[in-house]
């Protein structure tokens, strides 16, 4: 036994040492859409979220309507998340110090910005980045409202990895958790939230 596992700690070692061999990156590393927010938004509803095209100065307002028509109360939110989000039609819950899980988990939604989105896929993508939290903030609460600055939406998917850092925690957000079992019954709150309401703000 001792033989066999000096033996595979020596091929480790000796793979280790070699030189790894260049990748070919000729593909396409960007592309352009004559309506990149329109492309965005019709992907993203296409994974059953809802999405909204909102101008920027009526984003509070947005903000406010969308979380009093789903009865919204308490929502938790980044430390340093924009005072202008947070409107008062709810009891805001920074997470700053870091709310436990079962705060987290009793408060009725989440609201956070976002990394970059990608318009082909209908993907957001968090790296716990300004207003963003850490990973969990936005995976436990059961509805999840992003906020997607125009600027922030590129139209494929190397254009947003050469704009995020690989070291950094990345989520990618591609509708409402879902998973489906082996007769493709669709269950959806599984491994994040329910319900995604993205806004994006023009």
């Amino acid at each position: 036994m001792a033989e066999a596992r000096e033996e595979i700690l020596a091929r480790i070692r000796g793979a280790r040492r070699r030189v790894a061999t260049p990748v070919p990156r000729d593909y396409e590393r960007s592309r352009t859409a004559t309506d990149t927010l329109g492309l965005l938004a019709e992907r993203v509803a296409d994974y059953r979220a809802i999405v909204h095209r909102v101008p920027a100065a009526e984003m509070a307002e947005r903000i406010a309507g969308c979380l009093t028509s789903r009865g919204t109360a308490t929502v938790a939110v980044p430390a340093d998340a924009p005072a202008s989000w947070q409107v008062p039609a709810v009891r805001w819950r920074p997470d700053e110090p870091p709310l436990p899980l079962a705060e987290l988990d009793a408060v009725d939604g989440v609201l956070t910005g976002c990394a970059v989105a990608i318009a082909e896929t209908g993907t957001i993508v968090l790296d716990s980045g300004q207003a963003q939290g850490r990973r969990m903030l936005s995976l436990v609460p059961d509805y999840h409202l992003c906020v997607v600055r125009a600027e922030q939406v590129v139209v494929s998917v190397p254009e947003a990895l050469a704009r995020l850092d690989p070291v950094r925690p990345l989520t990618f957000i591609s509708g409402p958790s879902a998973t489906s079992d082996i007769e493709f019954n669709r269950v959806e709150g599984v491994h994040g939230p329910r319900t995604l309401e993205v806004l994006i703000v023009e």
